[in-house]
C-alpha cells in the first residue's frame, strides 16, 4: 500500500474572506460532502490523515536556517510569496496511484475545488478518529 496526499489550495484571501463558495448554502453542501468523503475513506481503510488549515494569513514562517545568525527569525505570513496557499489536506492509502487519481476525484467533487496528488516518501502511521 502507498501512501498519498490530496492536497487543496486556495487563491490568497479567499478563505479569510470566505469567499471560497459562491455562498453559504454551496459553502455547507461542500463541508457536508467532505464530511461523507471522509466518513468513506474511513469505512474504507483509506483514511490515514486529514486536516483544514486557517487561512495562509494567520501562517508564522520560521527560519533556523542560522543565516540570520543564532536566533531563528520568526515572520508573520506564509513563507511562499502571494501565490496559492494550502488550504486542506487528506492523507489516504491506496494500493495504486490510480486508486489515488480516484480518490482524488471524489475529493475534488466533495470540496468544491481542484487538488494535487503526491506520493509520501516515507509512509506514517494511520491516525484514527475518536
Amino acid at each position: 500500500m502507498t501512501q498519498f496526499m490530496i492536497s487543496v489550495f486556495h487563491d490568497p484571501g479567499v478563505q479569510a474572506s470566505g469567499e471560497a463558495y459562491q455562498s453559504k448554502d454551496d459553502m455547507q453542501r461542500a463541508f457536508d460532502a467532505v464530511a461523507a468523503f471522509n466518513q468513506d475513506l474511513q469505512d474504507s481503510g483509506q483514511w490515514v490523515l486529514a486536516g483544514g488549515l486557517t487561512p495562509p494569513e494567520t501562517a508564522h514562517t520560521v527560519d533556523a536556517t542560522g543565516a540570520s545568525g543564532d536566533a531563528p527569525v520568526v515572520s508573520l505570513g506564509p513563507r511562499v510569496g502571494s501565490g496559492a496557499a494550502l488550504g486542506g489536506f487528506w492523507i489516504v492509502e491506496v494500493s495504486s496511484e490510480a486508486g489515488a487519481m480516484e480518490l482524488a476525484a471524489k475529493a475534488s467533487a466533495a470540496c468544491g475545488q481542484p487538488v494535487e496528488v503526491r506520493a509520501l516518501e516515507v509512509q506514517m502511521a494511520p491516525v484514527r478518529r475518536q
